[in-house]
């Protein structure tokens, strides 16, 4: 079955060959030399850096908006070039308008570079590339050429297992990230609830645990705005409780769980949760959701929430933040909207139940499947592999992930110091009152690595706003988990993840869309039995068929 397979592709990727053989500028274009071929055998001797010769290897990658555009003057790859004596000529895409940019990078086998370094492809986008040819399977190159990640692979099974698909096959190199695990794992909870306790403390008030409680603070945040603007120099308007509607870590979604069975929809792209018996339900559409969403139109209508929630983007958000008008806000870190002085995490709210339900597939730590791919236009996949292999050494993933030392700049993420055994180790620097996003976005460079529990006080100290978070999460939330099961991370077949794509597109765009609308504008009982009636004429139980089938297996 998998050299049928592999065959198959090799005729994707040949018939690839052929369209792509095509005028440029008016001139004729020789067809792209691809890799056709199995297992590209190598004396390892070749590939021992730094090489006795310079290689030149080609790679694409993205960067943030206001952040160094070039990788190759970044820390990280000068002294990865130093290390390897492999040059990389970049094709950099900034992150904005990455989807867009790197779907016509890989329909363009002319410029289509060696590799993918932080492709962050989904599963439809995978198994859709490796049916074209597009890119190679990785299962042997990773044991033949990349002794590193051999290493976490041998040791963390699972995460081998989610690599490969239904047909034996790894596509992508992927991003792993553990913090903490199971239900203390620091990515169980992804759109974290903070509250402004100096305002709490001015004006008398205890943290809510309810949402009746919930509610009368931010009135008193409304009624006393006077007064915070004064005591605390506010300029600009006070805004009880601000959000990015259906944005990730920003969206308010935590604030619901505890209605009804206590679901909430912790998974905002997918809004489905597992149920005790090990059943897949779509969360926004249990009575919960429904009196949830109900309740949050209340606060809107009483001038509790940000008019901007439902447009605003990061930019303004933040700065918003920054100038102190908040009571309540959402993210992964207040640090990155206000201060940690001031804020302390809002704990699960009590309404008909208390519970939080964990994000589906943290209690393996983050994950990210597609991250890196290698390309059919590779002409040594031998090196491209052993080069990034080096990005899964556990000195080396580190700094990819956060950020480096020795910068020439006023920050850097790291120092670098000794453990206990005085092998060199990295060591987090005092974040100060500097964004951890934003210095990290100018240091790290992402793309594939594999940072372990065991290498905190080894290789690395955990980072402060991580530990942090993990202790807010152990203490604020994890107690309130009441939940069993999370939906695990799978690798479906490709005519499963191309329906799902497919039934999706129309269900969470018109989930996110009556979320939206029925906050500001609110809804009656009919507009609910009509927007069930839609969900399901656009597959919704078809769609959850397809995720029990794989949670089933899971579990057999």
């Amino acid at each position: 079955m998998k050299k049928k397979f592999y065959h198959y592709v090799i005729a994707a990727v040949l018939s690839a060959g052929m369209v792509v053989s095509m005028t440029a500028c008016g001139g004729q274009k020789s067809p792209v030399e691809l890799n056709t071929g199995g297992l590209q055998e190598v004396n390892l001797e070749e590939l021992q850096f730094p090489l006795a010769e310079k290689a030149t290897l080609t790679g694409m990658t993205s960067f943030p908006a206001n952040t160094e555009s070039n990788p190759n003057n970044r820390t990280i790859f000068k002294r990865l070039q130093e290390k390897t004596n492999v040059e990389i000529q970049w094709t950099a895409i900034q992150s904005d308008q990455w989807g867009d940019k790197i779907t016509l990078s890989m329909a363009n086998l002319n410029t289509l570079t060696d590799f993918i370094f932080s492709a962050g492809f989904g599963d439809n986008d995978l198994l859709r590339y490796a049916e074209q040819g597009v890119i190679i399977p990785l299962e042997e190159y990773i044991e033949a050429y990349m002794p590193n990640l051999n290493a976490v692979f041998e040791k963390y099974p699972e995460y081998k297992k989610m690599c490969t698909d239904t047909n034996g096959h790894i596509w992508a190199l992927p991003w792993i990230e553990q913090l903490g695990s199971e239900k203390t794992a620091i990515q169980t909870i992804g759109d974290m609830s903070f509250i402004n306790k100096k305002w709490l403390d001015f004006l008398g008030l205890d943290v809510p645990e309810t949402v009746e409680e919930f509610e009368q603070v931010l009135i008193a945040f409304r009624d006393h705005a006077s007064e915070l603007q004064a005591e605390f120099q506010i300029d600009g308007s006070i805004i009880p409780m601000s959000f990015i509607i259906n944005d990730g870590d920003q969206d308010p979604a935590i604030l619901i769980n505890g209605f009804g069975e206590g679901y909430g929809d912790a998974d905002r792209g997918r809004h489905i949760a597992v149920t005790d018996d090990k059943k897949v339900i779509c969360s926004a559409t249990q009575q919960g959701f429904k009196d949830g969403i109900a309740w949050l139109h209340s606060l809107y209508e009483q001038n509790l929430i940000d008019l901007e929630a439902f447009t605003q983007e990061w930019s303004t958000y933040v700065a918003k933040g920054k100038s102190g008008r908040y009571g309540v806000c959402f993210s992964w870190d207040v640090a990155n909207i206000d201060n940690l002085t001031d804020w302390v995490p809002l704990p699960a709210l009590t309404a008909d139940v208390r519970n939080i339900t964990p994000q589906n597939g943290s209690f393996t730590s983050g994950f990210d499947r597609g991250r890196c791919v290698v390309t059919a236009v590779a002409k040594n996949p031998a090196l491209v592999c052993a080069w990034l292999d080096q990005m899964y050494d556990p000195f080396q993933s580190p700094q990819n992930n956060w950020g480096t030392y020795g910068e020439d700049d006023e920050f850097d993420i790291f120092e670098l110091g000794t453990n206990a055994n005085g092998e060199e180790m990295l060591k987090h620097a005092p974040l100060g009152d500097a964004s951890p996003v934003e210095v990290r976005e100018a240091e790290s460079v992402g793309g594939p690595l594999a940072i372990l529990d065991e290498y905190y006080g080894v290789y690395v100290t955990c980072p402060d706003d991580a530990q942090y978070r993990l202790d807010w999460i152990k203490e604020y939330y994890t107690p309130d988990m009441n939940t069993k099961y999370v939906f695990p991370n799978v690798f479906m077949s490709q005519e499963d993840t191309e329906e799902l794509s497919n039934l999706q597109a129309d269900i969470t765009k018109t989930i996110n869309a009556k979320k939206a609308d029925w906050i500001m504008n609110g809804f009656t009982d009919a507009d609910w039995d009509e927007y069930i009636k839609s969900l399901d004429a656009y597959g919704l139980q078809d769609m959850l068929a397809i995720f029990q089938k794989y949670l089933d297996a899971y579990y057999q």
